[in-house]
């Protein structure tokens, strides 16, 4: 029988080549090149002629698996760097070039196998264990083979010691910061800052507690979580006295497993707990319109369940914002009555409040069912946004052992499992899904012996006692003493007066003191046990922080959004804040058939960016999700994709202004109702018409440092303008800035909330346009539309203005300069281009069996 002629795979051909030549070698067109224009020419024919005997045989070929990733910048994380820190980089870059525009050649150039073998060159990492054998790829890719479990679990450990040294130092106190929730204090930053943090006996006692609640809550599985984990701190610590010595003289244990986990979900499986915010925009909103009004201008600007918002799943899941009942324990605060605590300057330091930092999530996943498929196979592109680090995050792996075989990415300090990867039947991605597994309380103030409250007052009311605060030493931040005050609800986060009297205000988050048990989802998606749907959905509904997984085997796809979420008393507005006196305590938690859930999804699609998980979920108090989301850019389906079309799907969408393609032509029509102020104005808008047609891409094709397209230029000086136009008119300026703390203006990338649905669902709904779930109020020129059309004439004639100013008459040479991913904190000058794309990504086709 002849041989199956393949695509030519230069990863595999590869053996030997510096990190340098590696990288040369899959640098697109543009970019600096070492082959010639003759070794070029030759590379495509092959891979042309490759790729059609290929669709040739394909009658005859036996089905066989396509797997392939890719984890810029490199998966060694170290100081010095080495040929495997930046190798992956040109990769990754290399693809975001090409747009929607993927060739299965391109997946082959641009990602390296993902299929259980190692790339090229290897070598053997020598350990003092016999029954462990490391191979380390052309890539410094470790593949990793235990005789025994124990063996396999050391193995890792080894590795996670070798290839993230430098986190382990830099993330394994911070993690500790990350379990206790200490206020005005980031974890992440602690790390990226490189601040030393030293924690306290007692913050030691409240992480060493998880090791008894795993034994609890799972028995022997438990015990056997607890056993991988010894092993894998055997070998870190083995690593480090063979290197060097044990950072501090402290040997890690399993402690620091469960602290590391929290920190991951500190970041990245959190939601809600900004209930301060809305109540201080809801009182503002009253004040202005009245209680009635206000209140009902405050459900449109929370987009809480809209129902033009897009959803990864058509069925409808009730967890809504009202939890039944008048409402009697949700408070608002006076305005601007709110003082955030920083407990680096003390317990009860409180400063003026400002938005905390918005969280930017683009994650995604896209899955096809076998039925949807043009193959009649099951198609994945995956990968979670972890940001761009070096060292990075996570690294990649392959761990195979007794009762193990996968492959894909391990977070640094949990690479005893797998966090995203694949089985030899199944894979699995997570993106954030921002659930409200976090709320805010009102501590009513008191002081014994009936005296009058302050805001320094350390005593509050609940189940009719006075009560004294508690007080959380929780160690040394930068040689400082960190303590904070407590509640039955959690650390107090600030103070607030409530109808002229002083309260506290409490954040609690139903993941603490638990964060090791997600441990157990992880370690069984490792070890091959969600085979059906149905198994997949029991695993994922063990991990309680809030991710929405996507899942995606030989014979089917499915989602399933997790998250240890509470069932409220009746009586409650989820996004305000609830009176802590003990009559609202939470109910229980969520069963798994109400997590939203699906299998194949509308059509045989499953797709997710972040975006609202299904129809009447209300996600966190702080997530706003309205008619416009940046995963509706995963349009332009063929009625039967191929693999490389849905790359090509995620990748356009990567590179494309959402402000462009989703907004812009609702815009237009109503620019159309009135006349351009001006010539220069009329030429501007020309500019971002054409730009929006041609799919508002955000490349710099010819490596100018700026966007090839003008129109770009004037969106990023009009867009701020416009939005705020739409609503000043009924708001106001003070409340339109009050507004942009609670939900971002957003930008090009649409990160997480954005004003992008304020705009469209007010501008449709003058243009008498069908409209599910319109604002109480028409906004923009109080619901005329020629006048809200000059209005917004007006503010791009000021954005043309400025432009002419700053670049000169002439509208066609006016750019925008195009953004470069660069690698935090500066340990590498390495860019990349910017995308809104995952950091790490697996694309797969599953072949059946």
């Amino acid at each position: 029988m002849a041989s199956t002629p393949q695509i030519v795979d230069l990863t595999r051909a590869r053996s030997g080549r510096s990190g340098t030549q590696r990288a040369a070698l899959y640098t697109p067109t543009g970019h600096r090149r070492r082959l010639s224009v003759a070794a070029r020419g030759l590379l495509a024919s092959v891979v042309t002629v490759a790729t059609t005997a290929l669709c040739a045989s394909a009658a005859v070929a036996a089905p066989r698996d396509f797997a392939r990733y890719i984890l810029p910048p490199g998966n060694y994380g170290g100081l010095p760097t080495n040929d495997d820190s930046t190798d992956q980089l040109p990769l990754y870059d290399g693809l975001t070039y090409l747009r929607g525009r993927v060739s299965r050649a391109d997946l082959v150039r641009f990602f390296l196998p993902m299929d259980f073998r190692p790339i090229g060159k290897t070598r053997v990492e020598p350990t003092p264990n016999p029954d462990v054998r490391i191979v380390y790829d052309a890539y410094g890719i470790p593949h990793i083979t235990g005789k025994t479990r124990s063996a396999l679990m050391y193995g890792a450990g080894w590795v996670m010691a070798r290839d993230r040294k430098l986190l382990l130092q830099l993330g394994r106190w911070p993690g500790r910061a990350a379990i206790l929730d200490i206020p005005g204090v980031d974890a992440f930053s602690l790390v990226t800052s490189a601040t030393p943090f030293q924690p306290s006996a007692q913050a030691e006692a409240l992480v060493r507690r998880q090791r008894g609640l795993i034994l609890r809550t799972y028995g022997r599985e438990g015990q056997q979580l607890l056993r991988d984990a010894a092993d894998y701190v055997r070998g870190i610590n083995d690593w480090f006295e063979r290197h060097g010595g044990l950072p501090d003289g402290k040997p890690f244990t399993v402690d620091d497993g469960a602290a590391v986990t929290a920190f991951i979900g500190s970041i990245f499986g959190a939601g809600g707990g900004r209930e301060y915010e809305n109540a201080m925009l809801l009182a503002a909103l009253d004040r202005r319109f009245g209680a009635r009004l206000g209140k009902r201008v405050f459900d449109d600007l929370m987009l809480s369940v809209d129902p033009e918002s897009p959803t990864t799943t058509r069925r409808r899941f009730r967890y809504g914002p009202l939890t039944g009942g008048p409402i009697r324990g949700s408070v608002t605060l006076d305005p601007g009555s709110v003082r955030l605590i920083d407990a680096r300057q003390g317990p009860m330091a409180a400063r003026a409040a400002r938005s905390e930092p918005p969280r930017k999530r683009m994650s995604n996943w896209l899955l096809v069912a076998p039925r949807r498929s043009a193959s009649g196979h099951t198609l994945a592109v995956q990968g979670p946004q972890l940001g761009y680090y070096y060292p990075e995050i996570v690294y990649q792996q392959e761990l195979r052992g007794p009762g193990i075989h996968a492959q894909g990415i391990s977070a640094a300090g949990l690479g005893l499992y797998m966090l995203i990867g694949r089985t030899r039947d199944y894979a699995w991605s997570l993106t954030s899904a921002g659930h409200d597994v976090r709320d805010v309380y009102v501590e009513r103030l008191c002081e014994p012996g009936g005296g009058a409250p302050t805001r320094a007052s350390t005593h509050y009311l609940y189940r009719g006692r006075c009560r004294p605060m508690g007080r959380f030493y929780a160690g040394k931040l930068a040689g400082r003493d960190i303590s904070f005050m407590t509640t039955v609800h959690g650390p107090v986060i600030g103070t607030a007066t409530l109808r002229g009297r002083p309260v506290a205000l409490a954040r609690k988050r139903s993941t603490f003191g638990r964060e090791a048990l997600n441990l157990m989802a992880l370690k069984a998606m490792t070890e091959g046990r969600a085979t059906t749907p149905e198994r997949f959905f029991k695993i994922a509904n063990r991990f309680e922080f809030t991710f929405n997984w996507g899942w995606a085997s030989r014979r089917a796809t499915a989602y399933f959004s997790s998250g240890r979420l509470p069932r409220r008393a009746r009586g409650l507005d989820r996004r305000l804040p609830t009176l802590g006196d003990g009559r609202y305590e939470w109910r229980g938690f969520l069963s798994l058939r109400e997590h939203p859930h699906d299998v194949s999804g509308p059509g045989g699609l499953l797709l997710n960016w972040n975006n609202q998980s299904a129809p009447g979920f209300m996600h966190g108090d702080d997530e706003h999700y309205g008619s416009v989301h940046r995963v509706e850019m995963f349009n332009r389906w063929p009625r039967r994709p191929r693999l490389e079309q849905v790359v090509s799907i995620m990748n356009r969408a990567a590179t494309e202004d959402l402000r462009a393609t989703l907004v812009w032509p609702t815009v237009r029509a109503v620019l159309a109702r009135a006349k351009a102020p001006n010539a220069l104005t009329a030429q501007a808008v020309t500019l971002v018409d054409r730009w929006s047609r041609a799919g508002g891409s955000t490349l710099d094709a010819n490596r100018d440092g700026l966007i090839d397209a003008p129109g770009r230029a004037v969106m990023d000086e009009a867009w701020p303008r416009i939005a705020q136009t739409v609503l000043r008119d009924r708001l106001g300026t003070a409340l339109v800035d009050q507004l942009t703390r609670v939900v971002p203006i957003g930008e090009a990338a649409g990160f997480g909330s954005g004003w992008w649905s304020y705009v469209d669902k007010d501008l449709r709904t003058l243009l008498g346009k069908r409209v599910r779930g319109r604002f109480a109020l028409r906004f923009c020129g109080r619901g005329k539309i020629g006048v809200c059309a000059r209005e917004l004439w007006g503010a791009l004639a000021e954005a043309a203005a400025k432009l002419a100013a700053d670049q000169g008459p002439d509208p066609t040479r006016w750019h925008a300069k195009a953004p470069r991913i660069r690698f935090t904190p500066g340990l590498i000058p390495d860019t990349m281009h910017w995308t809104n794309r995952p950091t790490y990504q697996h694309v797969i086709e599953f072949a059946p069996r």
